[in-house]
């Protein structure tokens, strides 16, 4: 069918051209051209027809010289990268024009292109994978000879190599991991700072900078065996040195629990002391209060002399007694000076509190005409068996003292024997600081 159309076309050119040329004539003869003119004008007209058609022509043979050098070009560049890629050469098919051929070798030149691209690509990305995967397990990396385009066979096996040592990264990882908080958690437990450089990497918090070789995973396993025994063996000798110590310090250790309790007991007693309300309770709570307030301020000083006396004993023999990093007696002298100071504070607060409310009391004044009259102080007849004015003076102290708990103040009443030097001395010091509360 082009062909046809082609041949039609062409005959219709000649045909333009006769009838183009019968015009010419008819207007040569209208103007009475003569024959030698006429001839000359006609060899014009096939000059320049004759010009164009060479040129076209050139043009034409230029393509067709271009189109077969593209070919021949095309042709060695897909023999060089099946050649790279590993393929068979590339045939064209038969009975095919120039520009066909020309047409599907340079299909073909793009397809192989892109493929070559994508697997160097790929290379490029497997094989960093796979020198960092190596770096840190000390393995070989898949050798792949250098500048040349890697086959798919290649490829597969390369990255089947990068992904096994993918997991093997990993199982180290874990491994190592473990490893680091076991050694780590032994290190804090034992008191015990890194030596050597395989113990600072260990317990080092960038774990990239140790290598997870099979030498390393294993020196690390080794280590915390030994921390695992050297800690078993630190525990029983803990253990044996903690029970040595409790069996010795034990009637120490009661004493001040002992002691712990009925300061408890004080205190409550004193909180009791300062309340408005507790002289409305009823059915002898108050005396049941006072006598047990009463016990507890003479049990206190007797456990404390024993408790320095048993500390005193064990400092020479075994060295300072402790108690929340104190000394005992330091312990207690400071529990007795916090409740002073408190009590110091009550008072202040309360005497400035009474100032401030008599203030702004109003004077009260006399009626007119009236007048004042000092009352007279009752007479007391003496009686020969009754107490001296002294005593009597101490024993309502005693009494109120005992009923406020406010002050411990130890005197000698007649009919009773003297109290020793050195519980006297002890006693004394508490009524001091009982009096300063």
């Amino acid at each position: 069918m082009t062909c046809r159309r082609s041949e039609a076309l062409a005959f219709s050119l000649v045909t333009e051209i006769n009838h183009a040329m019968a015009k010419l004539v008819d207007i040569w003869d209208s103007i009475g051209i003569m024959e030698d003119q006429r001839v000359e004008r006609m060899q014009t007209v096939k000059k320049h027809i004759d010009g164009l058609l060479h040129s076209m022509i050139k043009e034409e043979e230029a393509l067709r010289h271009c189109i077969k050098t593209n070919i021949i070009t095309s042709q060695k560049q897909l023999d060089t990268l099946c050649l790279e890629l590993g393929l068979e050469p590339y045939k064209l098919e038969e009975d095919l024009t120039v520009l066909q051929m020309e047409k599907n070798l340079q299909c073909r030149v793009e397809s192989l292109l892109k493929e070559k691209n994508e697997r160097l690509r790929e290379l490029s990305d497997l094989k960093k994978q796979d020198e960092e995967l190596c770096v840190t397990l000390c393995a070989t990396p898949y050798y792949i000879p250098s500048g040349s385009v890697p086959s798919r066979t290649q490829l597969q096996e390369l990255q089947e190599h990068v992904k096994k040592l993918g997991n093997e990264k990993e199982s180290r990882v874990k491994v190592f991991s473990g490893l680091r908080q076991d050694i780590r958690s032994l290190m804090d437990e034992m008191g015990h700072e890194p030596e050597s450089s395989l113990e600072r990497e260990s317990i080092c918090p960038d774990s990239d900078i140790f290598l997870l070789t099979h030498d390393n995973i294993k020196a690390l396993k080794l280590l915390l065996n030994h921390y695992t025994e050297e800690l078993l063996s630190l525990h029983d000798n803990e253990l044996l040195r903690m029970k040595a110590f409790y069996e010795a310090a034990q009637p120490i250790l009661e004493d001040l629990e002992k002691w712990k309790r009925n300061w408890a007991l004080f205190q409550e007693f004193e909180r009791k002391a300062v309340d408005p309300n507790r002289f409305s309770n009823r059915g002898g709570s108050l005396l049941k209060e006072s006598k047990d307030r009463a016990k507890v301020q003479k049990l206190l000083p007797k456990l404390e002399e024993e408790l320095r006396s048993r500390v005193e004993v064990w400092e020479k023999n075994q060295g300072t007694f402790l108690v929340q990093g104190q000394r005992i007696m330091n312990y207690i002298y400071s529990q007795w000076e916090e409740h002073r100071l408190q009590k110091d504070k009550e008072k202040n607060e309360r005497m400035t509190k009474i100032t401030e409310t008599s203030q702004f009391k109003t004077p009260t004044k006399r009626a007119l005409g009236s007048t004042y009259t000092t009352p007279t102080p009752n007479k007391i007849k003496k009686m020969p068996n009754m107490l001296a004015p002294r005593t009597a003076t101490v024993s309502s102290t005693s009494s109120a003292s005992s009923s406020s708990g406010s002050s411990t103040t130890f005197v000698c009443v007649p009919g009773r024997p003297q109290l020793s030097a050195k519980v006297k001395t002890i006693c004394l010091g508490h009524s001091k600081l009982n009096s300063t509360l």
